[in-house]
């Protein structure tokens, strides 16, 4: 006979489930990686086309209601759009419609999506004047520039690697956003946000505010962080920065 305690279920204390794109092998890992005890995110994937520019990523939100569907047998509580660009590029308001979707499908779910926790994010720690780093081309960086302004940001500082490939960015070592964030650091700057959850940056975000001396929020952390928030799950994680302290 085999005996069970609640420890030896996943996700025993909740489960939040991730919407990524297809490409991406990098937001669920960064964040069951570092998962408190007792927390699993369980993904379901968006059809993508792979090339992350405006009329692509657009697509993604016509995915999000099947993707959704598919994770309610996991009974999830949570549910988190992860992906950056497809929730600011259409502009203000378009993370929120996407949140509309989600919550639309389960009764009891709650939802954020990756741009809505990074405007959360910002604010708690009081960013006000902003420095981003991005894989991004310059056209998508255009539209997360006007998301950001129009949230009530200076964005101080930006520059993409104008990287056009989903795949691409994934395979990015972390050292990549490390050196990325470094150099779009400005004196004005109150804190640095490194966009897309394609990108690796758990690994170097505590280096980055010990060496810069100033807050890094990245596109997975803010996801993390908002998601076990609206879970009631609120105790510290250490080693990914000060956002995940509060």
């Amino acid at each position: 006979m085999v005996s069970w305690s609640g420890d030896s279920v996943y996700g025993w204390r909740v489960r939040i489930g991730l919407l990524v794109v297809a490409s991406d092998v990098t937001c669920a890992s960064e964040l069951n990686k570092f998962a408190p005890e007792g927390v699993s995110f369980i993904i379901s994937r968006m059809k993508f086309l792979g090339k992350v520019i405006p009329k692509t990523v657009e697509k993604l939100a016509d995915e999000v209601e099947n993707a959704t569907e598919l994770l309610l047998p996991a009974k999830v509580k949570v549910v988190a759009f992860c992906c950056t660009s497809g929730s600011f590029i259409k502009g203000s308001d378009w993370d929120k419609k996407i949140i509309e979707i989600i919550e639309s499908k389960g009764i009891g779910i709650s939802a954020t999506t990756t741009s809505t926790a990074v405007i959360k994010a910002l604010n708690q720690l009081k960013i006000k004047n902003v420095a981003v780093a991005t894989p991004y081309i310059k056209e998508v960086n255009e539209h997360l520039k006007r998301f950001l302004i129009t949230e009530g940001f200076n964005v101080v500082s930006m520059k993409g690697l104008e990287i056009i490939d989903d795949a691409d960015v994934n395979n990015l070592p972390p050292y990549a956003a490390y050196s990325l964030a470094k150099e779009v650091n400005v004196p004005e700057a109150d804190g640095i946000f490194i966009s897309c959850t394609s990108i690796r940056t758990f690994e170097v975000i505590d280096l980055l505010e010990k060496d810069l001396g100033k807050p890094i929020i990245s596109s997975n952390q803010a996801t993390m962080w908002d998601s076990l928030r609206k879970a009631n799950i609120s105790l510290p994680i250490k080693g990914l920065g000060r956002l995940l302290t509060l």
